[in-house]
């Protein structure tokens, strides 16, 4: 993506250039654990849509209100903005395997009672809603760490494959699920969709019960709850890029969620479809998903990010204002198409950005938080967009969303995420600390100071390089970090920055830090004078020694 001239003091920025990326977008396939994972997730995601055409559908057959039919779109994805912060720390701190595993269990329990209890016709639209959130406290639950275990099953150089691949998944289970769903429901009835998409989640348990997942255990051992979400909030505080990725999504999803909340209504009311019809317009996004898949790797060629999420997210505002003028349903359907090539290609690229930026320590973390503002986005703007199409109708609404979304893209385009690529391999370039004191494990806060000796003439580009550098302090565990001039000897400066506990401090030692991060500190240590003028020290918080 490109960066703006004169924004400066990113250290996460770079040259602009398109992506290289040349790799068949099915590349990914061809690896064994990659592929049984996907076509599980594929069968489950079948099952999700047919889900959400039960449940849209069953509502606005009992109670025909816009709102609550919008409402299944929000207590899907509200559990993600409650839930998601926490589920990306466990994700980080327990194993992943597990964890889906726990999640697929809680979906698969909630899906079966709801299919029981329509059956036996003691369900109503708020009964509905209720167990919808509850597969989306499964749904946040697993999807942090879902999303982290990715670079665990394909090279660094397939990532933006299989984000797209992930893409894919979804949009095309949209392309099959929802039809299937639309015939089933009427062929048989809802109960019947809530039931097979219980039994969807026994395919993904299974292909996780197959996987033998080998991941290398932290020496320092597991981190807690509470530090680790806070190590968590303060790298994504202090990572320009990650920070940019959220922007742009805060800028697309919330108006793009008119169309998910407002299509059932939309098909209803204004295109006269059935529950088949509306499984139809959902399948042609489906397909529009799948082409653009094939497209992407191309557009990576010649475009950069910037410009493959801005002309995304025109084209799906495009799709908007034509679902909101247009009443011929065949018009609609070809337009959809174009929205799925849109709906990927944003996501996709937003998605791929955070699997390549962020080193493999905060991963489910920093995933979680892009995810909460993802599936935020969706709950509260499909809860806004179900009460305007209330007021003043589903056209309307949508034409409204279909604007906010065009004025989105086209300011997003001055807050891009560059596309050069970091190096977030694991770097142990921190010696041990010599101490003569014996730290508990976890007393703290614990002060860090660096002295430096620098030559005059460098004296401006150190300091913009110690800004750099105090970035990366921040985002590993420190909690403050300030740079100090000696107003006795202008020569000489001190580094200093406060990290939470000692542990948080080892942890930096330990693996926190990334080859960027390395290159970061040489290019300051290149402008002091020699090696011997770099002095580093610890302090601890004093005690008495118990002398009277």
């Amino acid at each position: 993506m490109n960066q703006p001239k004169g924004s400066g003091g990113d250290a996460e920025s770079g040259p602009q250039t398109p992506r290289t990326a040349t790799g068949s977008p099915w590349q990914p396939l061809l690896l064994r654990v990659f592929r049984t994972l996907w076509l599980a997730q594929f069968v489950s995601n079948i099952g999700g849509w047919m889900q959400t055409v039960g449940a849209q559908w069953l509502i606005t057959e009992q109670s025909g209100s816009a709102g609550l039919v919008a409402l299944v779109q929000t207590a899907g994805s509200l559990p993600v903005l409650l839930l998601g912060i926490l589920a990306g720390a466990l994700a980080d701190i327990v194993d992943r395997r597990r964890l889906l595993l726990v999640a697929q269990v809680v979906m698969f329990l909630a899906a079966g009672l709801l299919a029981a209890l329509t059956a036996t016709g003691s369900i109503n639209p708020y009964g509905v809603l209720l167990l919808t959130f509850v597969l989306g406290c499964g749904t946040a639950l697993m999807n942090p760490a879902w999303q982290a275990i990715q670079p665990e099953l394909v090279p660094r150089d397939q990532i933006p494959a299989a984000a797209t691949l992930g893409g894919v998944n979804m949009n095309l289970a949209r392309a099959v699920g929802p039809a299937l769903g639309g015939l089933v429901v009427a062929q048989v009835g809802t109960a019947a969709v809530f039931a097979l998409n219980a039994v969807s989640f026994l395919a993904t348990m299974a292909a996780l019960l197959i996987w033998r997942r080998s991941a290398e255990r932290d020496p320092l051992g597991a981190e807690r709850m509470l530090p680790a979400v806070r190590a968590g909030y303060r790298y994504v505080r202090h990572a320009p890029r990650v920070r940019r990725a959220l922007l742009r999504a805060l800028l697309f999803v919330p108006a793009g969620a008119a169309l998910w909340s407002l299509l059932p209504v939309i098909a209803d009311r204004r295109l006269g479809l059935s529950a088949g019809g509306y499984g139809l317009l959902l399948g042609a996004i489906g397909v529009g998903a799948v082409l653009g898949a094939v497209l992407l790797p191309r557009v990576r060629r010649r475009w950069s990010s910037n410009l493959a999420l801005t002309v995304g997210g025109m084209l799906f505002a495009v799709a908007l204002a034509v679902l909101a003028l247009v009443r011929v349903p065949w018009v609609v359907a070809v337009v959809l198409v174009l929205s799925g090539v849109a709906w990927v290609a944003v996501l996709s690229t937003l998605n791929s950005q955070m699997q390549v930026t962020v080193p493999e320590w905060v991963r489910a973390r920093a995933l979680a938080v892009y995810l909460t503002v993802f599936q935020g986005g969706m709950a509260v703007g499909a809860a806004v967009w179900g009460a305007v199409a209330d007021a003043v109708g589903a056209v309307t609404a949508v034409s409204v969303a279909a604007v906010l979304l065009a004025v989105g893209s086209l300011v997003g385009y001055g807050f891009a995420v560059p596309d050069t690529p970091l190096d977030r391999t694991p770097s142990l370039h921190w010696a041990a600390p010599v101490m003569m004191l014996d730290p508990a494990e976890f007393a703290g806060p614990v002060l860090v100071t660096v002295a430096y000796r620098v030559p005059a003439d460098r004296a401006d580009a150190f300091v913009a390089a110690m800004n750099l550098l105090g970035r990366s302090r921040l985002r590993t565990g420190a909690l403050h970090w300030n740079l100090y001039q000696d107003g006795a000897d202008p020569h000489q400066y001190l580094e200093t920055f406060l990290v939470a506990s000692w542990e948080e401090h080892l942890r930096q030692h330990g693996g926190r830090l990334t080859g960027f991060d390395r290159e970061v500190e040489e290019r300051t240590r290149a402008m002091v004078e020699s090696a011997t003028s770099r002095r580093v020290s610890h302090y601890l918080p004093a005690r008495t020694t118990g002398g009277s």
